[in-house]
């Protein structure tokens, strides 16, 4: 199975997205991780742009034959990102769900955003005005929508299995 989350930066991906990883003993690929790798290893001679989430595709493509759960953690911004996912759940013919995580209050989305404590060595935090700048196009595809402000951890966990187990896909 594949499980893709996106969402804005600040909104709770990597909680709920590791808790189902650890949950369902997924392979976890965090975009941020893989980025701040290739810029760690000081070979990027250039913008890093799409580098993490082809190396991340990669890697999922090498997991999911063999009959590796996976989750993605990344903001995921734009269609085409999502759509190679589903096209590689779809090569497996493998479950794939997508997970659209948001924070419908701009305050506390905000106030999360500014309060983050930063998990990856080297990794610069993002500001708020970067999150409101962000490219990040809306969902066109068949997925579920997690709303972190609206509902506790355990309920988001809860809706995100229900939607792993088909009881509940929009």
């Amino acid at each position: 199975m594949l499980i893709v989350f996106g969402g804005l930066p600040g909104t709770g991906k990597t909680t709920l997205s590791k808790r189902i990883s650890k949950k369902h003993k997924a392979c976890y690929l965090r975009i941020d991780v893989i980025e701040q790798a290739l810029r760690n290893s000081g070979r990027l001679q250039a913008e890093i742009y799409d580098a993490g989430y082809v190396a991340a595709l990669a890697i999922a493509d090498s997991n999911l034959p063999l009959g590796i759960n996976v989750v993605v953690d990344a903001v995921n911004p734009v269609e085409s990102v999502r759509n190679a996912w589903r096209n590689l759940a779809e090569k497996y013919k493998t479950m794939f769900v997508a997970v659209e995580i948001i924070c419908s209050d701009v305050d506390e989305h905000k106030r999360r955003v500014e309060s983050r404590k930063i998990d990856i060595p080297g990794l610069n935090a993002t500001t708020w005005q970067q999150v409101i700048e962000r490219e990040y196009e809306p969902w066109l595809s068949n997925h579920i929508v997690v709303d972190t402000y609206k509902f506790e951890i355990n309920e988001c966990l809860k809706k995100i299995d229900n939607s792993i187990r088909g009881v509940d896909i929009k």
